[in-house]
């Protein structure tokens, strides 16, 4: 560059290529100096159409009818900008946000966690478990849940809605369950499955209920982003973000006896009442529900994939009762 400033100063004067430089700096062009001992210097500059209309040297056109002029010794070639491109500088047009769209380049806006957890947060719930002791309150437990269908069904964990009495089931005690925009019902399991900690609650409501959407687990990919939602340590609300670690992380690779089972690794936080929650895509759909972390260890997460759960569901449907299931 100094080369090229004391060569330009030289052949054109030091002003005209303060203009040059400036002109292309300011206009996002493209300046580009051929500098062969071989050949004469030249200087080439890419200029948007808009801006060359409004543009000049002194004692020469403007740029709109200048493709190729003397400028001291230093010839100037004027690159043509797409007139399409220079409508859209014009228009200046801005990426949409919030409407679940991706960016027409394929490329992650600054908003797509946000996007994602505003497009499911209405679905998500909090359930809050009264278990009674010869009639007084002694524990109120927490976790979260999704309700997947507009009829009032909630898919959550089953560790946190129901105790085993040998191979029957029992609910811990009234379930209530709040809404994110603040509304309360009393919930009923219907459906739990303790090998898959999978469970059904189901909510009566006279006014519609937000959904979710199920998506799919076999997608993932390890070093997709996820999100993380429910109502940890009682904070309602709170959504966290990560990406997967592992999509077929077993549970003997935890240490975990009984049916083989694999889950879905990730790093999002989560604490206890997280339970039951969903795992969320960039798309605001349900990939995996959160089961579990590694207490003496941060970013290790673990989730039931939503393609095993859906199965479960299924399962559920066709089965219509309410013990320890043997499906495996």
């Amino acid at each position: 560059m100094d080369h090229f400033l004391r060569k330009a100063s030289f052949s054109s004067g030091s002003k005209s290529i303060v203009r040059i430089i400036a002109i292309g700096a300011a206009s996002a062009g493209l300046l580009y100096l051929n500098n062969n001992p071989d050949s004469k210097a030249t200087v080439k500059l890419s200029i948007p159409t808009i801006l060359r209309e409004h543009l000049a040297f002194q004692g020469h056109p403007s740029f709109v009818s200048s493709d190729h002029w003397q400028f001291g010794k230093l010839p100037l070639f004027l690159s043509r900008v797409d007139p399409a491109l220079a409508g859209d500088v014009t228009k200046g047009a801005p990426v949409a946000v919030g409407d679940g769209g991706k960016p027409s380049c394929g490329c992650l806006g600054r908003d797509f966690i946000a996007n994602a957890a505003a497009k499911i947060a209405p679905a998500v719930v909090n359930l809050s478990v009264q278990q009674d002791l010869y009639g007084f309150t002694t524990v109120r437990s927490m976790c979260s849940g999704t309700i997947i269908d507009a009829d009032g069904t909630i898919l959550t964990c089953a560790h946190g809605v129901v105790d085993s009495q040998g191979r029957q089931l029992t609910t811990k005690g009234k379930i209530d369950v709040t809404l994110q925009d603040g509304r309360t019902f009393e919930g009923t399991v219907v459906n739990s499955d303790l090998h898959s900690d999978i469970a059904i609650v189901k909510i009566k409501s006279k006014t519609p209920l937000p959904t979710a959407k199920l998506g799919s687990s076999s997608k993932l990919r390890p070093g997709d982003w996820v999100i993380a939602m429910g109502t940890p340590l009682s904070l309602q609300n709170t959504v966290t973000a990560g990406i997967v670690s592992c999509v077929d992380r077993k549970s003997s690779d935890l240490g975990l006896g009984g049916m083989r089972r694999e889950y879905l690794q990730t790093d999002c936080a989560i604490n206890a009442g997280n339970s039951g929650g969903p795992l969320v895509n960039i798309d605001g759909e349900i990939v995996g529900v959160n089961i579990m972390k590694v207490a003496a260890a941060d970013g290790l997460s673990f989730s039931i994939p939503i393609d095993s759960v859906s199965k479960i569901i299924e399962h559920f449907k066709k089965s219509g009762y309410n013990y320890i299931s043997l499906w495996n």
